[in-house]
């Protein structure tokens, strides 16, 4: 009578458990809906940027495309700069790390997932020695005068218990696991992403930089020449003392400049080699030495692919990685909505147990219990609640993320045409004084221009080299920035 009872009550309970099996509580997550607008720009957004006629002036256009390519670096054309990129993506210990991280979150998604879905399997063997208390039980008149001498118990049993889901907690559970699974894989690959950029940034400002200081170096032997001259001419009263000063107030600013620009060199170096997992001091080999990085070598990408803003969210790691967030955080109040509700437990347990090894009786258990739960101090209501606000603060973390990653493709893109047009500009400043430059020297062979007025057109032509090289490199660092901002995943 008793087992059919027990077998009844089991039999209840899983018939309504299977009715509600498809029920989970909570909140079923939906991906929010994309950008509405088609532009990234408040005016027309540009077909081209302006162009010029000296290395990296090219026109760029903007040519409509459905992601941009994986190994975006490779448009500079340079097989120097796409083996420090490489080498970087291979060696990087940040790089590693998040690929460890993603590991762990795919391996506590596994411990739950056997954990929850999965009846829970025991085994367990015990001895005890027991010596009986006949006065202990109440027996002590009855049995006066027996002795009871000790023995042992023998026993082995097998321990079954499963939590059924019946609200969906732990489907809930795992759900915000897999969330968590899916932003630590948009994190390794927002690393890669970041990382690319690094490298590729810094590799062009290291050639920047590396122009500059040749620049500055022969600017200041140009300037020294004329300090020289200037000298010379105060000594023999062509001058004053005041002009002379001027220059060399003009030299001393110059040689200022340049240790500045080598400590930004060597900082350049030390971080491509921190990028690539190597200490700053070990040298760098033959095949990625970023010394053999020329400014002018590197090509300047013309056709920039450009994605509508409803692609941007599916293409940029890092608005993925605030999605799967908003999905744990969709999980999570599922989790603390089914905490509410009644929890069902099955358990069993079956073995054999005597009092001596060769005369044991095999003896079963199962139960099934349900727990409602009905005052915890408000803490489940509370616990609730407070899910439900971090989804709400997950979902503006995600708008936020959305309109910084639209923020920065629009702030490249207007960079892109102005740095054209600067370029443009030094560019035709450059060409000005490199003919200036030429007429001067053209007059001091034949003797109708001074050497110090050669110095000083010659100078003025350095100086017009040195804003084109910045402003050339500028062009290369913003469009490596563009691709960047468009989620361009390697």
């Amino acid at each position: 009578m008793r087992t059919t009872f027990i077998y009844m009550t089991v039999t209840g309970i899983l018939a309504l458990a299977g009715q509600l099996a498809g029920c989970a509580a909570g909140p079923d997550f939906h991906a929010p809906a994309p950008v509405a607008t088609s532009t990234y720009t408040p005016a027309p957004q540009p077909a081209q940027t302006a162009g010029s006629v000296g290395a990296g002036g090219a026109a760029q256009h903007f040519v409509a495309a459905d992601s941009p390519s994986a190994q975006w670096w490779q448009a500079f054309g340079s097989p120097l700069l796409d083996h420090l990129v490489q080498e970087a993506l291979e060696d990087s210990p940040t790089v590693a790390q998040a690929r460890l991280k993603l590991r762990q979150a795919q391996e506590d998604y596994r411990s739950e997932s056997g954990a929850l879905l999965w009846p829970q399997l025991d085994a367990s063997l015990r001895a005890s020695r027991q010596k009986p208390d006949p006065a202990a039980a109440g027996l002590g008149s009855l049995v006066a005068g027996r002795s009871f001498p000790p023995f042992t118990l023998y026993s082995g049993k097998v321990n079954v218990s499963y939590n059924f889901d019946l609200f969906g907690a732990s489907r809930r559970t795992l759900e915000g696991l897999a969330a968590a699974v899916d932003y630590q894989r948009y994190e390794l690959e927002a690393a890669r992403l970041t990382l690319a950029g690094n490298v590729v940034t810094t590799a062009l400002r290291r050639a920047s930089l590396a122009r500059q200081i040749a620049l500055t170096e022969s600017l200041l032997t140009d300037q020294a020449s004329q300090l020289q001259i200037t000298t010379e001419r105060v000594r023999a009263g062509g001058v004053s003392q005041m002009e002379l000063l001027s220059e060399r107030a003009q030299v001393e600013a110059t040689r200022a400049s340049l240790p500045p620009l080598r400590a930004a060199l060597a900082q350049a170096d030390h971080s491509l080699a921190v990028y690539r997992g190597r200490p700053p001091a070990e040298p760098a080999s033959a095949q990625a030495d970023p010394g053999a990085l020329d400014l002018d070598a590197l090509s300047l990408p013309t056709d920039l692919p450009l994605t509508l803003p409803s692609k941007l969210a599916q293409q940029r790691p890092d608005i993925r990685a605030s999605e799967a967030l908003l999905h744990q955080a969709s999980a999570n109040v599922g989790v603390a909505t089914a905490n509410l509700y009644p929890q069902i437990t099955l358990s069993g347990s079956t073995g054999p147990e005597g009092l001596s090894l060769s005369h044991m009786l095999n003896i079963w258990s199962a139960s099934a219990a349900i727990t409602q739960p009905i005052f915890h101090g408000g803490a489940l209501r509370a616990h609730r609640r407070s899910a439900e606000a971090a989804y709400e603060a997950a979902l503006a973390g995600y708008r936020q993320t959305v309109l910084g990653g639209l923020q920065q493709v629009a702030d490249a893109l207007r960079a892109l045409q102005e740095d054209a047009l600067e370029l443009q500009a030094r560019d035709a400043a450059q060409r000005s004084t490199h003919a200036s430059a030429g007429i001067a020297a053209e007059r001091y062979a034949a003797g109708g221009l001074s050497q110090l007025a050669l110095l000083d057109a010659q100078g003025q032509e350095l100086r017009t080299a040195l804003d084109r090289t910045r402003a050339q490199a500028q062009r290369l660092t913003d469009t490596a920035a563009l691709y960047q901002a468009l989620g361009a995943r390697p």
